[in-house]
């Protein structure tokens, strides 16, 4: 199986949606741009969001399995994608991408 890289693009926050919806927290995420983690055999690496692993899990699993190519052409390497975590209010946009 190929082992995948999972790095921290970019975070984007809605602090308007934050004030209108979201209940006051102290601490809500932990990851820092350009922090990166690799995937051996299609499993989540130590210490990545276990709900942005569920974001991204099932691209995951398939480049991991030599699948890519997603909705036809989608990303310019086709054993990549652009997937975000489900914060909706400061989601975090995550490059996986197989290395060798």
């Amino acid at each position: 199986m190929n082992k995948v890289r999972i790095t921290a693009m970019r975070q984007t926050v809605y602090r308007d949606l934050m004030a209108q919806y979201e209940n006051p927290i102290q601490h809500a995420c932990d990851i820092i741009v350009g922090q990166q983690w690799i995937s051996i055999n299609g499993q989540c690496p130590e210490g990545l969001c276990p709900s942005a692993w569920e974001s991204m899990r099932g691209f995951v699993e398939k480049l991991a399995r030599g699948e890519g190519n997603f909705f036809d052409g989608w990303m310019q390497n086709p054993m990549s994608a652009m997937i975000s975590c489900n914060d909706g209010f400061r989601p975090f946009s995550f490059y996986i991408e197989v290395i060798e």
